[in-house]
């Protein structure tokens, strides 16, 4: 009961016994006993009180945010490495952001990741003894339980990161999947909150596909579910960062969003962007999506078009899960609103109406930030109840 009462008030802030007691169906002496052990052992304490419903007002409890017990994140993507320090009441404390480091077998790239994650605990001043854990979600094939990366060949250092990173630290540390850990931040902070069924697309450099499946995270049988990125859906001659041709990644990514201006700016079109001194890539997708925003007509039309062949692969993802919810996150979803439209109209046409009226489309404003908070949130869900003393 312990472990389930510090976890509610984790994912969902301040609560009352009687609420805590409604949530769990068990009675208030029980709750009541747990709340008053994790008071004694100073995990919790009290938060004031509930809102007045006609009679005494219930005091609160939330998570002791005087613990010294902080989660290191590493956040990876394609192209770009990201640390931060959270605090246990969810709240990022440090961090240091977008660094440029594509994730490759060179020995600088795992190298890069060690130094960024020194840099920021040396600012910090947080010693290492006060990290409950190190989690570190990334793309590909991701194996928690093994903790390896199958995407890189077991000679690459990427596919033992979670050991080099434990190994060097001295910390416990986790790896999961970065679209997996988006999804986990929408189901437990976000737009999946009370949802059985949802579809979480990552649109970032790539398309990444997080499952929420019966109110939990599907990962099939191996652990690599929702590699929607390599739907075959593409008629470009592009080759995928997978050695293939036809996945729609190449038509519906960041990257390709980017991509698409440069081809249209070399041709001739007219635009804003034409005037941007980009340094790399994330410049180049900011400025894209900066610009679209503020209505540029070649940053809108460059992400219309991959809004409209992401909208063909979630038709084809309705017709397969019918979910009541999919959701855009990731860093891409900042230009929803430019995304929205080419998104369905794509799913007006493909997909049978049927099945699409009962599934909702929605936007995260979590975009960027949903990755660390999910991460984050994998840490508090393995980690948690090593905090909890037992007799």
């Amino acid at each position: 009961m312990n472990i389930q009462i510090l976890k509610a008030l984790y994912f969902q802030e301040s609560q009352s016994i009687a609420q805590l007691s409604k949530t769990f169906n068990k009675s208030i002496p029980i709750v009541t006993k747990a709340i008053n052990s994790l008071l004694e052992q100073k995990l919790i304490e009290e938060s004031g009180f509930a809102v007045s419903t006609g009679g005494r007002r219930a005091i609160q409890f939330k998570v002791n945010n005087n613990l010294s017990h902080h989660m290191l994140v590493i956040v990876l993507d394609q192209f770009y490495t990201s640390i931060h320090i959270f605090n246990i009441e969810n709240k990022v404390i440090a961090q240091i952001t977008d660094q440029y480091n594509p994730l490759a077998c060179s020995s600088s790239a795992l190298k890069n990741i060690i130094h960024y994650t020194e840099q920021l605990v040396v600012q910090s001043q947080i010693p290492l003894a006060d990290f409950m854990a190190v989690g570190i979600s990334m793309p590909g094939f991701v194996d928690n339980e093994k903790g390896v990366n199958d995407s890189y060949d077991k000679n690459c250092n990427l596919h033992h990161i979670k050991r080099h990173i434990e190994d060097h630290f001295k910390i416990p540390t986790i790896i999961e999947n970065d679209s997996t850990c988006i999804a986990f931040a929408e189901q437990k902070f976000g737009l999946a909150i009370n949802t059985n069924s949802a579809l979480v697309v990552n649109l970032n450099w790539g398309v990444g596909l997080g499952m929420i499946v019966n109110g939990q995270i599907f990962k099939g049988s191996s652990g690599y579910a929702g590699e929607f990125s390599h739907i075959p859906l593409s008629t470009s001659n592009l080759l995928c960062s997978c050695g293939k041709n036809g996945c729609l990644e190449v038509e519906a990514s960041l990257s390709a969003a980017v991509k698409n201006v440069e081809l249209a700016l070399s041709s001739g079109e007219k635009s804003s962007l034409e005037s941007e001194k980009y340094q790399d890539l994330l410049a180049q997708g900011d400025a894209l999506l900066e610009n679209a925003l503020q209505g540029d007509q070649l940053a809108i039309a460059s992400l219309g078009k991959i809004g409209y062949m992401l909208g063909k692969g979630i038709a084809t993802l309705i017709h397969i899960l019918n979910p009541e919810v999919i959701i855009i996150s990731g860093r891409g979803a900042k230009a929803g609103t430019v995304l929205v439209p080419q998104i369905q109209t794509a799913v007006n046409e493909f997909c049978i109406p049927r099945l699409a009226s009962a599934t909702q489309l929605k936007i995260s404003e979590m975009n960027k930030h949903a990755q660390s908070l999910g991460t984050a949130a994998f840490i508090i869900e393995n980690t948690l109840q090593n905090l909890i003393k037992t007799d």
